[in-house]
């Protein structure tokens, strides 16, 4: 997993004064050449299975909803997963540090193409995440509180312009070209007192623009033995 600053890749940016220069440069190197025939982003594993497409459309908002424990950070993972599958890159500005490495590793993110940015201050939020999206395919961004609507359509310009893929976790104001909400979760596996933990079922309710409009609620199996 890398971190924007600093990034342990010794092909990265030396630390730069400014943090928002040192994003800069690291979109710069990264960015990808999209054509005109690569305009949605396959999402691996059985959540692309129920997404319209089977993946992401480039240049969209996703958003990623959930009370805490029902799934919410799973899936926001798995939708990140996009980007390294394609050979491209990820990237996440995780405000209140609660992503591991080991729970990206599980949902399919490969950790040498992931960026994490943490302790980004609420009056900077919106210009990391612009900077993000000039080079990053997949953003995804726990949302603050107290983000502004205006912020927000700034950067579904932005992830327009640039072909990207914004996702959103949480109280996200402006429009979502795909909205996915975590209803719950549970495992199997564990008996009384004894048993290992198997698969795990997510409830997740999909909905969207156009084809997407009609919220479809289905369970996805994941974990070990689903796996197996």
């Amino acid at each position: 997993m890398a971190f924007a600053e600093p990034l342990p890749d010794s092909s990265a940016p030396s630390r730069s004064a400014h943090p928002r220069l040192g994003l800069t440069e690291i979109a710069a190197r990264v960015r990808p050449v999209v054509l005109a025939g690569e305009r949605r982003l396959a999402v691996p594993g059985p959540l692309g299975e129920i997404l319209p497409g089977g993946g992401l459309q480039r240049g969209s908002v996703v958003r990623v909803e959930g009370a805490p424990g029902s799934g919410a950070t799973s899936l926001l993972l798995a939708l990140l997963a996009a980007g390294p599958a394609a050979g491209e890159w990820a990237a996440v500005v995780d405000g209140e540090g609660v992503l591991g490495g080991l729970a990206a590793s599980e949902a399919g993110v490969a950790l040498d193409r992931l960026a994490v940015v943490r302790a980004v201050p609420l009056a900077l939020y919106g210009r990391v995440v612009a900077t993000l999206l000039d080079g990053v395919t997949v953003v995804g961004a726990m949302v603050p509180r107290g983000f502004r609507l205006a912020d927000a359509r700034r950067l579904e310009a932005r992830a327009r312009e640039r072909a990207a893929v914004l996702v959103a976790a949480g109280p996200w104001p402006g429009e979502a070209a795909l909205r996915l909400r975590a209803e719950h979760a549970s495992w199997s596996g564990l008996g009384r007192g004894e048993g290992l933990l198997g698969g795990r079922v997510l409830r997740v309710a999909v909905s969207g623009r156009g084809a997407a409009g009609r919220e479809r609620v289905t369970d996805l199996v994941t974990g070990t033995r689903a796996a197996a």
